[in-house]
């Protein structure tokens, strides 16, 4: 048996970015990984930073996001990425080339203006430009683009550079990573939880639950049922591409978001669901997503069609049934704290500073009172003392 101030289980962006700011302030850190870190989700993402709203609902998904609600938490977010190369020493290919999210129909532009309502209200700065200027401001653009709206914040980083970045800047603070290390026990014990990983036992008085997908799984370690229900979504990387592509470009009211990285590769992804999900191993993509998702990226950006795929591949992601983030501790669980779903790339920073605020009993950088998991909990059984 062992003591930490602090286990994390997870070691995906989330669990990465917690670590770095609870081990900074000088916890005891254990982070435990089921697999290696950062291979799961937190890797198979687009690594776009969000800052302005985007489509509410991806492919096959039956609740809209809550835009309204999401803006002034990306405009959180966006202020504390701003820093990240910074405080970690490290580059992750994080740019901030702004965004374009493009409109085709009356309704849709419509949208453009609701959303932008919601984000001058939290602070973000966007711009609507009428069909020909968004094809003078970016001349990609196709004809079936009625509308689109500017934002200078947009970006993305590289999830394969974030997630070991922030795991660095951890040790470096003194926290242990432990990789393949699937957690088969917590129980609670007089104050504290004792956590069994292989032949590991710790105890502790908090666990941070940042599994992703697994969340749910981890919940139910400790007796608390959640409703979470991880799904599986594709991403398509075409070969290098010499015209460039300088900005994010998404859609509006379908599932769409291409770049060009570092590589001078474009990602085109978008929440397309892959075509099976596997938990076990890896999830399997889809040809009708790709072909889907392809078309409508050769609609909005024509010269995509000059361009050859050259992988597809898809991840696992945890989904709530309001497709809102979920954080907080859980109720009847003292110092049980979970942290994931919807946009936990573009959060990572921001959910990594409000757990390290819950952990000290300081107020968080931003109200989370809504987002807390009471309300995915049913079925709570009696957890044995």
């Amino acid at each position: 048996m062992r003591t930490a101030d602090v286990v994390i289980v997870g070691a995906g962006v989330l669990g990465a970015s917690a670590a770095s700011r609870l081990a900074r302030d000088g916890h005891r850190v254990v982070v435990l990984e089921r697999g290696a870190p950062g291979r799961e989700g937190s890797g198979t993402t687009a690594g776009n930073l969000h800052v302005q709203a985007v489509h509410t609902r991806r492919p096959g998904q039956a609740v809209p996001l809550d835009s309204a609600r999401f803006a002034p938490l990306q405009r959180a977010a966006s202020d504390l990425w701003e820093t990240v190369e910074d405080d970690l020493g490290a580059s992750v290919e994080l740019r901030r080339s702004g965004g374009f999210t493009v409109a085709e129909t009356p309704e849709q532009v419509q949208e453009l203006y609701d959303k932008q309502a919601w984000e001058n209200a939290a602070g973000i700065k966007t711009e609507i430009l009428g069909g020909d200027a968004a094809r003078d401001a970016l001349p990609q653009l196709g004809p079936t683009v009625a509308a689109a709206t500017w934002c200078p914040h947009d970006g993305y980083a590289n999830p394969l550079k974030v997630t070991p970045a922030y795991l660095d800047d951890a040790v470096r603070h003194g926290a242990e990573v432990v990789p393949f290390a699937p957690v088969t026990a917590i129980a609670r014990e007089g104050g504290s939880w004792r956590v069994r990983a292989g032949a590991r036992e710790i105890e502790t008085p908090v666990v941070i639950d940042v599994a992703g997908p697994w969340l749910h799984k981890i919940a139910a370690l400790t007796g608390v049922a959640l409703d979470v229900a991880p799904v599986a979504i594709q991403m398509h990387a075409t070969v290098r591409c010499s015209s460039g592509l300088p900005h994010l470009v998404q859609h509006i009211g379908e599932g769409l978001s291409v770049k060009q990285v570092n590589a001078g590769n474009l990602l085109v992804g978008g929440g397309w669901p892959a075509r099976r999900l596997n938990l076990d191993g890896r999830s399997d993509a889809g040809v009708d997503s790709m072909v889907g998702n392809l078309a409508l990226a050769v609609r909005i950006l024509p010269f995509v069609r000059r361009l050859r795929l050259l992988r597809a591949w898809a991840g696992p992601l945890a989904a709530t049934p309001d497709e809102m983030p979920v954080i907080g501790e859980v109720p009847g669980r003292p110092g049980f704290l979970v942290a994931g779903g919807t946009y936990a790339f573009t959060f990572a920073p921001l959910w990594a500073e409000t757990l390290r605020c819950l952990v000290a009993g300081a107020e968080p950088p931003v109200d989370v009172s809504d987002l807390g998991p009471d309300r995915l909990m049913h079925n709570l059984p009696e957890k044995k003392r």
